[in-house]
Order: C-alpha cells, then sequence, then structure tokens
C-alpha cells in the first residue's frame, strides 16, 4: 500500500503548491492591473477621446510648451550637477575617513524620508523675503523663490540620493586596487580618477542618473511651494497636468500626462537594461575585462566590515 499512496501524496502535494503559485500570480497581477495598467487604459481613452488631431493640438498651446520646457530644463540641471556631485560625495563616503561621516552618510537619505512640500517650505524659510538669505540674495540681485533657480534648488533636493546610492555600493566593490596600481605607475590623481575609476563605476552612474530623470521628471510637491504655479513662467509640466484638472481643462491635463507617461516609460525600460549591467558589476566585483573581481557583492557600502572605520557607525575616524 505504502508503493501506492506515496505518488498520490507528491501528487497532491505537487497540486497544493501549483494552486498557491497561481493564486499569487493571479493576485499580483490584480493587484499590479489596479493600480497601474487600469488607470493607464483609462488615462489613454480619456487622451484620444477626442481623436488623435486633438491629443496633438494640445501640445501646440505656449502654455503647454513653456511647462515641458521648464521640466527639461530642471532635468537637465538636476541630472548635470547631481551627478557631479553625486560621485564626489559617495567616492568620499567609500574611500575617506573622516569625523562625521555617520550624520553625513544619514543625510544622503534626507530627501527619501522628507516630504517635498517641506523641502519647498524651507528653501522659502531659507530664501523668501523674510527668510535668513533672503535679504542677502535680494541685495546681490538674484532671486530664488518662485523663479527657475529656486526650483532647481528644490529639484536638486528631492534627486540628491540616486547617484550617491547607486555608485557608492560599486566604489565600494571595485575596491583600491587599481587605483592604487595606476599611482604606482605614476598616474596623477585625477587621471587616476577619470581613467580608471569612472569607467570602472559607469553602470551605476548611468542607472543613478536615469533614476534621477525618473524623480525630477515627476516632481510636484516641492515645486509647486517653491514656484508659486505661475502660469507661463514658472509652472512645470506636473503643475500644469494640477492646474488643468483644477481648472476644468481635461483635455490638456490627461494630453500632458500621457506624454509624460510615455517618457517615464521609456527612462523606465533604459534603467532597467542599465540596471542589470550595474548588477553584473557589483555581483562580478570588477567590471568586465578587469582583474580580480570577487563573487560576493556587497550588501551596504555605509557598513564596511573594517573594524577600524567607526565613523560609518556614528563614531570618530
Amino acid at each position: 500500500m505504502s508503493v501506492e499512496v506515496a505518488p498520490v501524496f507528491r501528487r497532491a502535494t505537487y497540486n497544493r503548491r501549483d494552486t498557491t503559485r497561481a493564486g499569487l500570480l493571479a493576485g499580483t497581477w490584480v493587484y499590479f492591473g489596479l493600480l497601474i495598467l487600469l488607470p493607464i487604459v483609462w488615462m489613454l481613452k480619456e487622451a484620444l477621446a477626442q481623436g488623435p488631431a486633438s491629443f496633438l493640438n494640445q501640445f501646440r498651446q505656449p502654455e503647454v510648451l513653456h511647462a515641458f520646457m521648464m521640466t527639461a530644463g530642471l532635468t537637465v540641471g538636476a541630472v548635470v550637477i547631481n551627478t557631479c556631485f553625486g560621485v564626489v560625495v559617495a567616492y568620499v563616503l567609500v574611500r575617506q575617513r573622516f569625523w562625521g561621516k555617520g550624520l553625513l552618510n544619514g543625510l544622503v537619505d534626507l530627501p527619501f524620508a522628507l516630504s517635498p512640500v517641506i523641502a519647498g517650505y524651507m528653501l522659502i524659510l531659507l530664501f523668501g523675503p523674510d527668510g535668513w538669505l533672503g535679504p542677502t540674495v535680494s541685495r546681490l540681485g538674484v532671486k530664488i523663490v518662485f523663479s527657475w533657480p529656486g526650483m532647481l534648488l528644490a529639484t536638486l533636493f528631492v534627486t540628491l540620493p540616486f547617484v550617491v546610492r547607486e555608485v557608492g555600493p560599486v566604489l565600494a566593490e571595485i575596491g583600491r586596487e587599481m587605483d592604487d596600481a595606476a599611482a604606482t605607475l605614476g598616474a596623477g590623481r585625477l587621471y587616476t580618477f577619470f581613467v580608471v575609476t569612472i569607467p570602472s563605476i559607469k553602470w551605476g552612474l548611468l542607472y543613478g542618473m536615469t533614476l534621477t530623470i525618473a524623480r525630477a521628471i515627476g516632481e510636484f510637491g516641492a515645486v509647486l511651494v517653491v514656484s508659486g504655479n505661475i502660469i507661463g513662467k514658472t509652472q512645470t509640466a506636473t503643475l500644469l497636468i494640477h492646474q488643468s484638472m483644477v481648472d476644468m481643462q481635461e483635455n490638456t491635463a490627461f494630453a500632458a500626462a500621457v506624454a509624460l507617461a510615455l517618457i517615464s516609460f521609456v527612462v523606465l525600460l533604459a534603467s532597467e537594461v542599465i540596471r542589470v549591467r550595474s548588477q553584473r558589476t557589483i555581483e562580478g566585483g570588477r567590471p568586465a575585462g578587469m582583474p580580480g573581481g570577487t563573487e560576493a557583492p556587497v550588501a551596504e557600502y555605509s557598513r564596511r566590515d573594517d573594524p577600524q572605520d567607526t565613523a560609518w557607525r556614528g563614531g570618530v575616524a
């Protein structure tokens, strides 16, 4: 009897596993469909309800073109500045030891925890007419609040962590051996940084840049507070969508939303390709073609396995 019962028991176990797997997959697709697919389909339907010609005509309006140009300008500015400074911050956190490193490492993640609206309000408190730095910048003839510089500062704040957090693990994993080898051969620090270090972290860097682009395109709260949402002057694409819905101009709102969704989808595809390459770099320990790769990926570069590096935990190096 045991010979007959065992196959039946195994078949029952496999059937339960298949049923559980099917249920999990179905639940995942239902959840994904309700939150993402259904809103996108509905948005496309409403945007094209009056035909493609009406959809395209929405982008011929001066305020719509200006809003997208503002978004593009803020995105480019945030990517360029945060890429440069993000690489520097990641390099300092990984390769240097100094007092307060743990605090600096924690502050990098502050934009993840802080509401963008609060970030915009802080900029007003700093650079507004009655702010701490407002009179100073006014005497210099620079306008921060309710103008493009303030919007750029808000966008820089919310996109700060992405390059740092993507470049840091790659820097930590590749180590210093290649840099030391270049120094032994007589290369200077700047030459080593641009010729050896940057190519080694390029996939992590590109992934951080794509995340920065995606976040900058969709930023709303901080920019809304610090810009004043002035139509034709400080209005971005996301603010245009909000204002169009408030003014019952649904055609404009849906058209702009579809355009941003398409741009975000392209950025998502690019980021996924780059993420795979970046993950291969981290798991290999070295980019392709570099010797001495390790097999174990780094889990968190802010907690290096260095008993002397107490600054990562808030201590003094």
